[in-house]
């Protein structure tokens, strides 16, 4: 396979100080969101078939195939276990039994969907999910209730208004949209997928398994950029201070051995670069020194960040008034992006500033108290349900350990759309 280097350096050079070094436009006609400019693109049809799943040519069809065939072998029950996390807080903001439409963005192995449907057996729930195994997962689960009541969608945030208008489904009218953001436990247990660093595997973390043909894996990123570009995925996204040194080390190990293939490959290299560091999560646990470096490469390779800002807008514009819209994420990164747009913060804007300090930042006085200004400041897209983030039940994260650094985030559509 051949790779685009100049395209892999253009996305880290496209750097900004909110998101993530890729963007890419959402398309949707009256949307007044930013707009975001295209460095790939994968054509999807809106209702997801078997055509759309297997949307390769050549090479990589059959390759793709064989690689799905594969994870769908029952060798281990296990690999396929999901726990859905914050499953009664979601409900309970959702509120299913007052609703009719609701999308799960992230639907995994469905758990949030199916919570859902027990809550309101008549409300018809679309499942979007960028995995090829999620929207087989979605199919079957869809045999399990009445026609059009569960619809399986393929693609990424960003595709969601395409997907949309092919089923008939109009801005404005969505009930309730659910955020379950990160890596799957289905997509860390499978060791052919390359997340975990537990398990060796290839070094892919590609959520798509490859479906797009013009998609990086980690691998193409930790063999093909320059140091300096992997010192500044590291620090950005894994917010790891180690970054200079474990991207020199990612260098003069690829020099040394040659390509670097697996994940246990690039944890023993950052293992021994780093030979006697302890680190610590933001919750004070032990961590494997290479957690962060993974982390920082399934953000970059699947562009994370700049789907979940994207995903947020076309959340608004098809939320009804009043609608509901519930995030969920697992690290800093995610939750400030669901934090900004759901309290009215500039993505532009430094964080953690005050009202003052940002009254301070404006030019002039006319620019301070312009009318044009105080009606955007009174007119609010989002109300947030709460001021802080929600986090698991003591119990829930005894029965469920991969909970507990969720973060819950909601808030409601505001009249004025």
């Amino acid at each position: 396979m051949a790779i685009n280097l100049k395209r892999i350096s253009t996305w880290v050079k496209l750097d900004t100080n909110c998101l993530t070094t890729r963007t890419r436009s959402v398309s949707m006609c009256t949307c007044t969101s930013k707009q975001f400019h295209h460095t790939t693109t994968h054509p999807q049809k809106g209702k997801a078939t078997d055509s759309d799943i297997w949307n390769i040519s050549g090479f990589y069809q059959e390759e793709f195939k064989r690689k799905i065939s594969k994870l769908e072998e029952p060798e281990s029950e296990a690999k396929f276990s999901h726990v859905p996390v914050m499953v009664q807080e979601v409900v309970k903001l959702l509120h299913p039994k007052q609703g009719k439409l609701f999308i799960d963005m992230t639907f995994g192995a469905g758990g949030h969907t199916k919570a859902i449907l027990e809550e309101n057996p008549e409300a018809q729930v679309v499942c979007l999910d960028r995995d090829p195994l999620a929207y087989i997962n979605a199919e079957e689960l869809a045999k399990s209730y009445g026609p059009q009541q569960l619809l399986p969608c393929i693609g990424q945030f960003s595709e969601l208004p395409g997907i949309l208008k092919k089923h008939g489904i109009s801005p404005g009218s969505v009930d309730g949209i659910l955020f379950d953001v990160g890596a799957s436990s289905m997509q860390y247990d499978q060791r052919e997928r390359g997340f975990s660093l537990s398990r060796e595997g290839p070094l892919d973390m590609r959520m798509d398994n490859g479906r797009n043909p013009d998609g990086v894996s980690a691998a193409d990123v930790v063999n093909h950029l320059t140091g300096q570009e992997l010192k500044h995925i590291i620090k950005k996204y894994g917010e790891d201070p180690l970054a200079n040194k474990i991207s020199h080390a990612i260098v003069s190990a690829r020099n040394v051995s040659g390509r670097i293939s697996t994940t246990k490959e690039l944890a023993d290299i950052i293992e021994n670069a780093l030979d006697g560091t302890i680190q610590r999560d933001k919750l004070s646990r032990k961590s494997h020194v290479a957690t962060r470096t993974f982390q920082a490469l399934r953000i970059f390779v699947n562009d994370e960040l700049n789907e979940i800002n994207n995903g947020l807008h076309v959340a608004y514009h098809y939320l009804r008034p009043h609608g509901v819209c519930v995030g969920i994420s697992f690290q800093s990164l995610e939750d400030r992006i669901f934090k900004r747009h759901f309290h009215g913060i500039d993505m532009e804007e430094p964080k953690n500033m005050t009202s003052k300090q940002q009254a301070r930042a404006m030019k002039d006085d006319h620019q301070k108290y312009s009318k044009e200004l105080i009606q955007k400041l009174l007119k609010k897209r989002w109300i947030p349900v709460c001021k802080t983030a929600m986090t698991p039940t003591n119990s829930e994260v005894n029965e469920n350990p991969r909970s507990r650094s969720a973060k819950l985030r909601a808030a409601i559509k505001g009249l004025d759309s």
